[in-house]
C-alpha cells in the first residue's frame, strides 16, 4: 500500500507538470481552446490543493502577460491589418477613448472568465450568476482553502491592465475636458465600476482601479464647477435696465438641461443605482443664485444712494401752499422713494432671475427638489416684494404708523381710538382721502409691476397687493366703526364699506 501511494504520488506529480506545461501554451496565442484531456487532468488535480493551486497560478501568471500585451497592442497598434484601428487614434475625443478602453476591457473580461471556468472549474458553467460569487463558492466547497478562489486567477489576469488604463484615463481628466464630457466620464466609469464588480469581485485590482478613477472623474467635474461658481461670484454682473436675468442664467440652466438628459439617459447596472443628483444641481445652480443676490444688492444700494440725492435736491418750499391731501401724498412720497422704490427692481430682478431657472427645469424629475426649493424662495421675495409695496402705499397715505393702534383696538386695548393724537378724526380724514384718492385714482396709482418678466407671477403679485391692501382698510374700517372707540360720525370718515374696496380693487 505504501508503494501504491508513493507510485499515485508521483502520477500527480507528473500530471502536474504536464498540466502546467500545457497552461504556458495557452499564454502563447490569444484564442485559447481547452481540450477535454486537460479539463479532465484539472479535474483530476483537485484531489490535490496545492498541486491544483500551482496550476492555477501559472495560468493567472501566463494569461496575464498575454492580457497586457493584446491590450497594449490594441491601444498603439489596433487588430490584424490594422482593423479594427487602435484605440488611440480617438485620444482627442475623451468619451470615446476612455469608452473604447472600458468596452475592451469588459470584452476581455468575458473571455478570460470564460477560459479560466471552462478550464478550472468546468462545473461552474452552468451557473448564470456573478462571477466573483460563483468563484468563492466552487473553491471553497471544492477544495476548502479559499486562497485559492478563481477570484484570484482573474484578478491576477488582470492586474498587469490597470496601470496602462488607470495612466491614460488619469491622462484625459488632467486636460480638464468641459463640464458635460466630464460629467459623463464620470457616468461612464459609474457603469463600468459596477459591471465589472458584478463579474470580477470588488476586492480586486481592476476594480479599485475603476472606482478611484470614477472618484477621480466626479471630482474633475465638481472641480470645474466650483471653478465656474467663483467666476461668476467675483464679477457679478450689472442689473439690466428691464431687470432681465443676466446671460450667466440662460448660460447655466443650458448646461444643466443638457446635464439632466444625460442623466436621464445613462446606464444603469443591474446591482448599482443612479447617483443622487442634486450635488450636481446645487454645485451648478448655487452660485448662479447667489450671483444674482449680489447683483441684486449692489444694484438696491446703487438706486438707494441716486434716491437720497435726488430727495435732497428737490425740496420745494411751495408744497406748503398744497391741501392737507396732497402735502401727505407729496410728503410721505419722498419716504417711500427711499426705501420701497429703490428695493422694488432689486426683488424684481430677483424674482426674474429666480423664475427663469424655475421655469425650464419644471417636469423634469431629477429636479424636483430643487424646483420646489425655488418655488419657495419665489414665494418668499413675492412675500417681500407684496410687504414692502403695501408698506410703501400706507406710508404714502399717511396711515402706516396707525396700522398698530388699530390693531391693537381690535385685540381689546381700551384706549379710545377718536382720542388718540395719531387717530383723531382730523387726523384720519386727510389720510383716508388720500387713500380713496390712490385706490379710485388713476391706473398708475397702483403698483403693476410691469418688470416682472413671468405674466401670470405678476397678476398674482398685483391681486396680493390688492388683497393686502383691503385687508388693511378691513381693519381701519371695523376699528372706526367700533362704537367703543366713539368716532362721532364714522360713515362720513369711512366713506367707503369694505366690499365696494374690493370691488374697486378687483377681489
Amino acid at each position: 500500500m505504501d508503494m501504491m501511494a508513493v507510485y499515485q504520488e508521483g502520477a500527480y506529480e507528473r500530471l502536474c507538470r504536464w498540466v502546467q506545461a500545457e497552461c504556458r501554451r495557452l499564454g502563447d496565442t490569444d484564442n485559447t481552446e481547452v481540450s477535454e484531456l486537460l479539463k479532465t487532468a484539472v479535474c483530476c488535480l483537485k484531489e490535490r490543493p496545492v498541486l491544483f493551486k500551482y496550476c492555477a497560478e501559472e495560468v493567472a501568471n501566463m494569461r496575464h502577460n498575454t492580457l497586457f500585451r493584446r491590450f497594449i497592442s490594441a491601444l498603439t497598434r489596433g487588430g490584424p491589418g490594422g482593423l479594427p484601428r487602435p484605440i488611440e487614434v480617438h485620444a482627442h475625443d475623451p468619451l470615446r477613448y476612455v469608452g473604447d478602453m472600458l468596452g475592451w476591457l469588459h470584452q476581455a473580461l468575458a473571455s478570460e472568465r470564460e477560459l479560466v471556468l471552462t478550464l478550472l472549474d468546468p462545473d461552474a458553467m452552468v451557473d448564470t450568476g456573478p462571477t466573483a460569487r460563483r468563484f468563492s463558492k466552487g473553491l471553497e466547497s471544492d477544495s476548502g482553502k479559499p486562497e485559492t478562489d478563481l477570484t484570484f486567477v482573474l484578478d491576477r489576469i488582470f492586474e498587469g491592465v490597470c496601470r496602462p488604463f488607470k495612466v491614460r484615463v488619469e491622462q484625459v481628466l488632467q486636460s480638464q475636458p468641459n463640464i458635460i464630457i466630464s460629467y459623463k466620464l464620470s457616468n461612464t466609469l459609474e457603469f463600468y465600476r459596477y459591471t465589472i464588480s458584478d463579474l470580477l469581485g470588488r476586492e480586486t485590482a481592476l476594480c479599485n482601479t475603476l472606482w478611484a478613477l470614477k472618484d477621480a472623474a466626479q471630482k474633475t467635474f465638481f472641480d470645474i464647477l466650483k471653478t465656474r461658481g467663483e467666476k461668476l461670484l467675483r464679477y457679478p454682473p450689472l442689473v439690466a435696465i428691464d431687470l432681465s436675468p443676466p446671460p450667466a442664467v440662460r448660460e447655466g440652466v443650458s448646461v444643466l438641461l443638457e446635464i439632466i438628459e444625460t442623466y436621464d439617459s445613462m446606464m444603469v447596472p443591474a446591482s448599482g443605482k443612479k447617483p443622487v443628483f442634486d450635488p450636481v444641481i446645487s454645485a451648478l445652480l448655487d452660485p448662479i443664485i447667489q450671483m444674482c443676490e449680489q447683483a441684486a444688492e449692489a444694484h438696491k444700494s446703487k438706486g438707494s444712494f441716486h434716491s437720497s440725492r435726488r430727495n435732497r435736491t428737490t425740496s420745494d418750499p411751495s408744497q406748503l401752499t398744497k391741501s392737507s391731501v396732497d402735502a401727505i401724498l407729496a410728503n410721505n412720497s419722498s419716504v417711500a422713494t427711499t426705501s420701497p422704490t429703490s428695493e422694488t427692481p432689486s426683488k424684481i430682478f430677483l424674482i426674474n432671475c429666480l423664475c427663469a431657472i424655475q421655469q425650464p427645469l419644471l417636469g423634469h424629475e431629477a429636479a424636483s427638489e430643487y424646483v420646489k426649493k425655488l418655488g419657495t424662495m419665489i414665494n418668499n421675495q413675492v412675500n417681500g416684494l407684496v410687504g414692502k409695496q403695501v408698506d410703501a402705499i400706507l406710508r404714502r397715505c399717511g396711515l402706516l404708523n396707525k396700522m398698530s393702534h388699530f390693531h391693537n383696538s381690535l385685540t381689546g386695548d381700551e384706549t379710545l381710538l377718536a382720542e388718540m393724537e395719531d387717530t383723531t378724526p382730523a387726523a384720519l380724514s386727510d389720510c383716508l382721502k388720500a387713500f380713496f384718492g390712490l385706490v379710485l385714482g388713476s391706473e398708475s396709482s397702483m403698483p403693476e409691476f410691469e418688470q416682472m418678466q413671468v405674466p401670470k407671477l405678476r397678476s398674482e403679485t398685483c391681486i396680493r397687493v390688492a388683497r393686502s391692501l383691503a385687508e388693511a382698510y378691513d381693519l381701519i374700517y371695523n376699528a372706526i366703526t367700533d362704537p367703543k372707540n366713539r368716532y362721532p360720525d364714522p360713515k362720513s370718515l369711512a366713506r367707503h364699506p369694505p366690499d365696494q374696496i374690493r370691488t374697486i380693487l378687483g377681489i
